[in-house]
């Protein structure tokens, strides 16, 4: 499996570019902005994006969902309970004194058990909310990988003080779905560098 990784959009959000080694076909997760970048890692690589998955409908993350999609015509993926928000990203991107371009509808949504496949790669979503009502992490269990949006950073919790967040959930939701899985899987987080299962359980302060 090729996994790529760059840094995107105004608050440096981890989006990661997922693709099968023998196909050449590819996922985008959470194309926070900078969608040129984005293509020019596809091209380099020989990669086709298929589709394009956001683990929440935060703005932050979807910054360059509607010039990812006009170029590569990739499905967009989300949790069916953060469809209808993807419209008001825009928006609330100014409230924070930033801007984002509209992001592009989802063509496909996605519930809990759900199987995404791109190639041979096999994605299963989970959903997990607590940082949103949607949000969700993909698990690929052939390569004991996490991706899990803002759920469980390096030392930290994404936040629960957004509308339709709850902290309780949060946690609950990494020690049952995250915390059950080998110390050695690898979390790929939103935000931040990589780490593992094993890491966080010792030394993460929030368990």
């Amino acid at each position: 499996m090729i996994l790529i990784s760059l840094e995107t959009g105004p608050l440096q959000t981890n989006c990661y570019i997922l693709g099968d080694e023998k196909t050449k076909e590819a996922a985008v997760v959470d194309p926070g902005g900078n969608a040129g970048e984005i293509m020019n890692h596809l091209v380099r690589n020989g990669l086709t994006c298929k589709m394009i998955i956001i683990t929440h409908a935060h703005f932050d993350h979807v910054g360059g969902l509607a010039d990812l999609k006009e170029k590569t015509g990739a499905k967009v993926v989300i949790h069916s309970s953060e469809k209808d928000a993807l419209p008001f990203q825009s928006r609330m991107a100014m409230l924070f004194g930033l801007r984002v371009k509209d992001p592009a509808p989802a063509d496909m949504t996605v519930e809990e058990g759900d199987v995404l496949k791109i190639g041979g790669i096999e994605m299963e979503v989970i959903h997990t909310p607590g940082h949103s009502p949607g949000s969700i992490c993909l698990i690929i269990r052939s390569e004991k990988v996490i991706i899990d949006g803002d759920l469980l950073f390096q030392g930290s919790v994404g936040r629960s003080d957004f509308p339709g967040g709850s902290h309780e959930d949060l946690i609950d939701n990494v020690r049952r779905k995250l915390f059950t899985l080998g110390d050695d899987w690898k979390v790929y987080p939103g935000h931040g560098p990589a780490t593992t299962i094993g890491m966080e359980k010792k030394s993460n302060p929030f368990f």
